[in-house]
């Protein structure tokens, strides 16, 4: 089965930590800690959020990156359609003989096939909001060990 790239993960990420930062604008050297990624990265990421207005970005001293909106009027819908270069799940191979029984039908039935599954998933994403990861994510007390704590502050679940 086709994956779809970690664009979408790390992007969710990238909105959850900024949900957590609400109201203080975050550059992409801190959020890339959280990720554990380079900045180059969380900076592209940015850059496609900002350009579907789900973030807002204010450069310079003191500038960073923040959400546009609340973060439970962001799905995770709207994130996949921000990051994803192509929203085509699944490709069907090219090339088959069109002269065969199979080859000369099964692209047409694998692609209703596929088309619908593409549209389950979409269905499911639009379901889950920000606000709902975050509420996840800062609901879970157990750390790896080793990894840096990242400490919740009071009260920034319940304004999620």
């Amino acid at each position: 089965m086709s994956t779809i790239s970690s664009r979408v993960a790390v992007a969710v990420h990238v909105l959850a930590f900024l949900a957590w930062k609400r109201g203080e604008p975050v550059t992409s050297e801190t959020i890339a800690g959280s990720v554990n990624t380079n900045a180059v990265v969380v900076r592209r990421i940015v850059g496609a959020l900002r350009n579907a207005g789900l973030v807002q970005v204010q450069a310079g001293a003191g500038g960073g990156a923040q959400l546009a909106r609340e973060p439970n009027q962001i799905t995770l819908l709207d994130v996949y359609r921000a990051v994803e270069e192509k929203e085509e799940l699944f490709a069907v191979h090219q090339g088959s003989r069109s002269c065969c029984d199979i080859g000369g039908n099964i692209r047409s039935v694998l692609q209703r096939v596929f088309c619908r599954a593409h549209e389950a998933m979409q269905a499911q994403l639009s379901q889950t909001t920000i606000a709902d990861v975050f509420r996840d994510v800062t609901g879970r007390t157990a750390q790896c060990a080793g990894e840096p704590s990242f400490a919740v502050p009071a009260g920034a679940a319940s304004e999620a």
